[in-house]
């Protein structure tokens, strides 16, 4: 008994102390984050808005938010605060907010706050930043990103900081959205040289001076308008430096001595001249014979000289309008590693029609110096600025990339644009596809198809890295802007060209494939592109023309990718790929990949439509074949569900 009873007292000392262990824990731990966001919520001002913020409900439930502005990830904690519009001002507490683990994006846009910017340092965590369209003021210290490695985003916008940007923005390598346009920010732009490139960057309508930074020289100039005192880059060419003093010194001591150099050569040089027609006075004069053949052999040159030559009386005044002439025709290259020639060369071409399309008609131009050259002529271009044309087309010269059919010169004259390129002998994708039969060339197989599929992907993801400030990098993306080289590589063609269209004609002509956004309201955005871009992954896999190019988007007919989604899943393979690929039982399971991907291109809602990135990594995972040890069950489970696209999931 003794022994039962010391057993129990022992236990229920253990019993005891383990309560006494779990209560220190649980006080110890921090607070939950309704109390947290509660505590927030009493810091502010004018918080009308927050009315559902109450201690009797949680603030999440799973990934669905109980409370307004809200974002929860799938464990029910709070991973994001969007609290826009809604009037509040007062103190953004941080030091509140740090007891909020899992928070990784705040945005307090469109509200009254003011003040200086707080120092989000103590949210190491965050990935975005959005405080635009506030009262802040006051410079930013050059420290206050210092350590956040895991920003992505900083909009900042339309707010009253003054001071210089600061330089611990330059430090953040996956910073691609930076937005700082309508402040006060004053001095030289940071030299960013952020790895992945910008995908948006704006430090317009500032007070911003000097040369903008090599790493941001490539963005459109709309980036950095506003700034009377920058230059440099896609802006106007900055003035030349001021030698300082002592260099100016050093030049006059260096022209001094090479005049005075020059001077005793010169006077060597006459001394010598007198002594020889010294000399040459007292020499015997020249036979009448020798003065004739003189004449004689001098005879054929002056013949030689025509009319109008600077030899001729009136050889300047005539000159001067040749060569007037010749620059009027004259050929700008924005490459150096190309053959030279003009376009009196190219007017002596035998030349072809390739094509008329919206913008104008191709040409093919054999030169007869030898290589073949594509001429294509725009119409819609005729209110571009010939400072801005030749900016925006040296731009463009610049890019290179082995699926990109490269700008080789342009002509400029005010009623008409010419660029030049390089004449690809398989000519486009779409002859390819729509009339290999009357051109004689095979169909297209599925390996090559899927071919060419990355290569337009990596095409355009190369155009968004270069191009980060256009809405639509590309903008005319189209089977027949396809060229196919003797390999079958794709290269794209009229790429980069919205910005030098005329406004009024570049949304109507330029969105090939008209996106839903596009049909309902004119509007281009960045997954405008995406879009076109999935209507080709269409037309390429099932070998059709996508409807509602034909009609240009005025059709009353379905597009592709809506008569895709209409034929049951288990029909796609005898209703919906094109028959001429060829494609084995082997190939069907990545054949279905890519189809899904080309639907989710096209997904009708821009906010749920993938972005490019996304879209390249998983083409990038499409393969010739499937793996068959690993995806046999998987099949067999997605057709016995009636699911195909977690084939693609």
């Amino acid at each position: 008994m003794m022994l039962r009873a010391s057993l129990l007292s022992r236990t229920m000392i253990l019993f005891f102390v383990l309560v006494l262990l779990n209560v220190r824990v649980a006080s110890s731990a921090g607070p939950s984050d309704a109390e947290t966001l509660l505590k927030f919520k009493d810091s502010l001002k004018n918080t009308d808005g927050l009315t559902n913020w109450k201690s009797s409900s949680m603030p999440c439930k799973g990934a669905t938010a109980n409370w307004v502005g809200i974002r929860c990830d799938g464990k029910g904690r709070v991973w994001g605060l969007q609290l826009e519009e809604m009037g509040l001002n007062g103190d953004i507490n941080v030091d509140i907010l740090k007891d909020l683990p899992d928070l990784r994006t705040i945005s307090f846009m469109k509200n009254n706050f003011d003040g200086p910017m707080p120092d989000l340092r103590k949210l190491i965590a965050l990935k975005t930043v959005y405080l635009s369209d506030n009262k802040f003021s006051g410079a930013i210290p050059p420290d206050w990103f210092a350590g956040m490695s895991s920003l992505k985003k900083v909009h900042l916008a339309n707010n009253q900081f003054t001071g210089e940007i600061p330089r611990s923005l330059t430090g953040l390598d996956k910073l691609v959205e930076l937005s700082l346009e309508k402040n006060k920010f004053k001095g030289k732009i940071p030299d960013f040289r952020q790895p992945a490139g910008f995908t948006t960057f704006n430090v317009s309508n500032n007070k911003l001076e000097g040369e903008i930074p090599e790493g941001l020289r490539k963005l459109d100039a709309s980036s950095f308008a506003g700034n009377e005192d920058l230059c440099g880059g896609t802006l106007k060419a900055c003035p030349s430096k001021k030698p300082a003093t002592w260099s100016i010194v050093v030049v006059v001591i260096i022209v001094i001595v090479a005049l005075a150099a020059i001077a005793i050569v010169a006077f060597f040089i006459l001394r010598r001249r007198n002594k020889e027609s010294e000399s040459s006075i007292e020499a015997p004069p020249p036979s009448t014979a020798t003065v004739q053949n003189r004449s004689v052999r001098n005879e054929p040159e002056q013949q030689a000289s025509a009319p109008g030559s600077p030899e001729n009386s009136n050889g300047r005044e005539v000159s001067g309008k040749h060569n007037k002439a010749d620059q009027s025709l004259k050929l700008s290259f924005v490459r150096d590693d190309r053959e030279r020639f003009d376009m009196q060369d190219l007017l002596r071409a035998s030349a072809e029609v390739l094509g008329s399309g919206c913008f104008g008609s191709s040409y093919k131009a054999a030169l007869l110096s030898g290589p073949v050259m594509v001429v294509k002529r725009y119409k819609q271009m005729n209110n571009v600025g010939k400072e801005e044309f030749q900016e925006h087309m040296r731009r463009i010269g610049r890019l290179a990339h082995p699926n990109l059919l490269p700008l080789v010169a342009y002509y400029y004259k005010k009623e008409e644009k010419l660029l030049i390129a390089d004449h690809v002998q398989k000519g486009s994708l779409a002859v390819h596809l729509h009339g290999h039969q009357t051109v004689g060339q095979p169909s297209l197989d599925w390996q090559t198809r899927l071919k060419i599929v990355k290569g337009v992907a990596q095409g355009l993801r190369y155009l968004y890295h270069e191009l980060p400030s256009l809405v639509a990098p590309h903008g005319h993306l189209k089977s027949s802007n396809v060229l196919l080289n003797e390999s079958y590589e794709p290269l794209l063609t009229d790429y980069g060209l919205i910005p030098v269209v005329n406004q009024e004609h570049a949304h109507t002509l330029m969105v090939a494939y008209k996106s839903p956004e596009y049909m309902q309201s004119k509007r281009i955005t960045k997954k405008t592109d995406v879009w076109s871009f999935g209507v080709l992954i269409l037309e390429i896999l099932t070998g059709k023309l996508p409807t509602n190019f034909l009609q240009h988007g005025k059709g009353s007919e379905e597009d592709l990718a809506s008569w895709v989604n209409s034929v049951p899943q288990d029909e796609w393979f005898s209703q919906v790929f094109d028959r001429d690929m060829g494609a084995g039982k082997n190939s069907e399971g990545e054949m279905l990949k890519l189809l899904n991907i080309g639907l989710g291109c096209c997904e009708g809602e821009v906010e749920k439509r993938w972005d490019l990135k996304e879209v390249v990594e998983r083409i990038e995972e499409v393969k010739e074949r499937d793996n068959i040890q690993g995806d046999e069950d998987f099949l067999s489970s997605c057709a016995s569900e009636g699911d195909m696209t977690k084939i693609v999931g």
